[in-house]
């Protein structure tokens, strides 16, 4: 029954990785946090293994989903190059972060920055763009740092970040959605480093893991998601910018008072 959860978790993780250029842990690490407590593991330790599960599962995700954005051209490969380095950095000091909490805690951030981002997406998806293009001024390496931290240290992608980011800097949303994808590769590759790190030689880890990360879940959810993350890549260019916004939005709100209801239950 457990595998079964993980299997079909990995298909709609897909789907909405490449629907919406995320890696797919926002939808993950809630069933997988849900999944461990019903099998014993030690609340304390929970959310990390959750998160760092997800991140693993987004490495191959992530490559995936990229591969068939910039299939059509949905990639701005000029920006990954100048924001991966801030990216990557922020993501290993999240994964550092995050492994010093406890898992309430991070529930708490994952639920409460997905909230805000819902809430923009779905009440303001006509903001007026802050610049005309992704600006260059020397604080800016801060905006793709802050997107890696966050990101790793609520399993995720960059997708939830850097869609919202890049829309704001007038980046048409197909192609941010594309380009946030490979983000997902840029973070999830050195945040899981650090989930294994961190939770190295810690006793509370259930049998098959490998630091913070299960390998179970991983066998179980990464190759659902990378044959079904195409398959939301195609239906995210069938819709309009506007209804696309919309939706990613709607998605957030309700995973984030979802996961605000376990943090507080």
């Amino acid at each position: 029954m457990l595998g079964a959860t993980m299997l079909v978790t990995g298909c709609v993780a897909g789907v909405l990785a490449g629907l919406f250029g995320i890696g797919g842990g926002i939808v993950i690490v809630p069933v997988l946090e849900a999944a461990l407590g019903f099998l014993g593991v030690d609340a304390a330790i929970r959310m990390h293994v959750a998160v760092a599960t997800s991140l693993a599962t987004i490495i191959p995700t992530s490559i995936s989903s990229a591969r068939a954005h910039h299939q059509r051209q949905s990639v701005d490969v000029e920006i990954v190059k100048r924001w991966a380095i801030f990216v990557l950095l922020g993501a290993l000091l999240g994964a550092w972060i995050a492994s010093q909490v406890h898992s309430r805690v991070l529930a708490l951030v994952f639920a409460t920055l997905a909230l805000l981002v819902a809430a923009k997406m779905v009440f303001l998806p006509e903001t007026r763009n802050l610049t005309e293009a992704v600006p260059r001024a020397p604080w800016v390496p801060v905006i793709p740092a802050a997107i890696g931290c966050f990101s790793s240290m609520m399993g995720i992608g960059g997708g939830t970040f850097s869609v919202m980011t890049l829309t704001l800097f007038n980046e048409p949303i197909h192609r941010a959605v594309g380009t946030a994808a490979l983000f997902g590769l840029v973070i999830s590759l050195p945040a899981t480093a650090g989930f294994v790190a961190a939770g190295w030689g810690d006793v509370r880890i259930p049998p098959g893991n490998l630091g913070y990360v299960s390998l179970v879940g991983f066998a179980c959810i990464a190759p659902a998601t990378v044959l079904a993350a195409p398959i939301g890549a195609k239906i995210a260019h069938g819709l309009s910018q506007k209804r696309l916004s919309m939706l990613f939005g709607a998605f957030l709100l309700i995973v984030s008072l979802r996961l605000s209801y376990r943090a507080f239950a």
